[in-house]
């Protein structure tokens, strides 16, 4: 189909998803209204996409659902977004679709300030278009800013990724539709097949493990890969599901482990933030971000190796999913 006939069937029925409810919860003006300044907050170029985009962004998986209401939710994105946060950051299956109808509910208002992605997860062609065009509906939007395939695995599901008439031709008719204005994966995996899907497709953006246990070896591997294709690379797993967080051998303070992230060439490190506190305070540490001396560096490396294994194995077994 065309980009006109698909966008028009993916827009209908969007007017559906209410925000009436989320507006009585919230109040109207408490939700609606935008920034009365414009407020400072440091962004940084994603790549060759020129884009400019706030260099800590706003994780709305596993984190963003354990607000356990939608009023706590989108209050907290909606404070993210008025102190200058513009990366927004989703995925087709995170809580079952809550997380994309959530943020949803802010898109009619906030569209144009949202640098706004999201991830689809089918490796066949068909699924793939049935997941954008559902994923559309729960955003309130006609096109996404940037659309990853999502969680890439090992060598097979790159090879699965390529197969003709397969999702990566299939993401790239999306972007030349612009249904979606840029294209990319994400991995937590494996650097080195992460690395063959930076080298053998013609992308964008990719979202990275990046954590100074260097689990998955994507430091290594994959971010020199994507740089030298000038792709715009954001970093994940800043705290590896917060199982990085604490003192001792293997742990660390937010504070380190964020710098640690932001002092690499990314444009921006995604972190979800279960509450508002950690969200005011991560923006705190963004704003103020100085980058690690190689000394600071390598000692956090040296700490946190002995966790590497463990999330090797783990983020093996972890699906990139939140169902409520």
């Amino acid at each position: 189909m065309n980009r006109r006939e698909f966008l028009r069937k993916t827009t209908v029925g969007a007017a559906s998803i209410s925000m009436a409810d989320s507006l009585a919860a919230l109040g109207a003006a408490n939700v609606l209204a935008a920034p009365k300044d414009e407020l400072l907050f440091p962004r940084r170029v994603l790549g060759k996409t020129g884009v400019k985009v706030s260099q800590l962004a706003f994780g709305s998986g596993s984190r963003f659902m354990m607000y356990e209401t939608e009023e706590k939710a989108l209050t907290a994105l909606t404070w993210a977004l008025d102190h200058g946060i513009n990366y927004v950051d989703t995925a087709h299956d995170y809580g079952n679709g809550e997380s994309e109808r959530r943020i949803g509910l802010l898109m009619k208002a906030r569209r144009n300030q949202v640098f706004l992605v999201t991830k689809l997860g089918s490796r066949e062609r068909d699924e793939f278009l049935k997941q954008f065009e559902l994923s559309l509906k729960r955003l309130q939007t006609d096109h996404v800013d940037l659309l990853h395939l999502h969680s890439l695995g090992k060598m097979d599901d790159v090879d699965k990724i390529g197969q003709k008439g397969g999702v990566y031709e299939t993401i790239c008719r999306l972007k030349e539709q612009k249904a979606t204005r840029f294209i990319g994966f994400t991995s937590h995996t494996d650097g080195s097949a992460a690395k063959a899907a930076v080298e053998r497709f013609d992308l964008d953006c990719c979202m990275l493990q990046l954590n100074p246990s260097k689990a998955g070896g994507f430091e290594d591997l994959t971010l020199p890969a994507a740089l030298n294709k000038k792709m715009g690379v954001v970093a994940m797993k800043v705290t590896a599901q917060q199982k990085l967080l604490g003192s001792g051998s293997g742990k660390a303070e937010v504070q380190d482990l964020l710098r640690y992230a932001l002092s690499l060439p990314v444009a921006a490190a995604n972190v979800g933030m279960p509450t508002i506190e950690m969200l005011k305070q991560n923006i705190e540490i963004a704003k103020d971000f100085k980058p690690l001396s190689a000394a600071e560096n390598k000692q956090l490396q040296d700490r946190l190796s002995v966790s590497r294994a463990g999330l090797e194995n783990f983020f093996r077994q972890h699906k990139d999913v939140h169902h409520t």
